[in-house]
């Protein structure tokens, strides 16, 4: 359940970074968890924003090793918050707005 809300985020990313450029507080909609970071990267490159992306989470100081999700250590008790359960197991399902593959396929010579 969990990769299907980070492959949500994921779609929502890609759209917001193709609608408009990178920002980084698009970038910062997915900071709290190694997961929800990867998700946005992996859109941030299919698009050529990598190198905007990850110098923004490193100046953000994000580093490699950061594997726990940031809101498990500010609050201990998040396992009993229904945002957690909703975010990280009931993501609700995201209709990208652009067909990407008719998109790549318009713009080759």
């Amino acid at each position: 359940m969990d990769g299907w809300s980070r492959y949500q985020d994921y779609k929502r990313a890609k759209d917001q970074f193709f609608m408009y450029g990178f920002r980084g507080k698009i970038a910062d909609l997915y900071i709290e968890s190694k997961c929800q970071r990867i998700a946005a990267q992996v859109a941030a490159n299919e698009l050529g924003l990598q190198k905007q992306i990850d110098a923004h989470y490193l100046k953000k100081g994000v580093k490699w090793f950061h594997f726990i999700p940031y809101f498990m250590l500010k609050d201990p008790l998040f396992m009993v918050r229904s945002g957690f359960w909703k975010r990280t197991f009931l993501e609700r399902n995201y209709a990208p707005k652009f067909d990407y593959k008719l998109l790549s396929l318009q713009n080759q010579p």
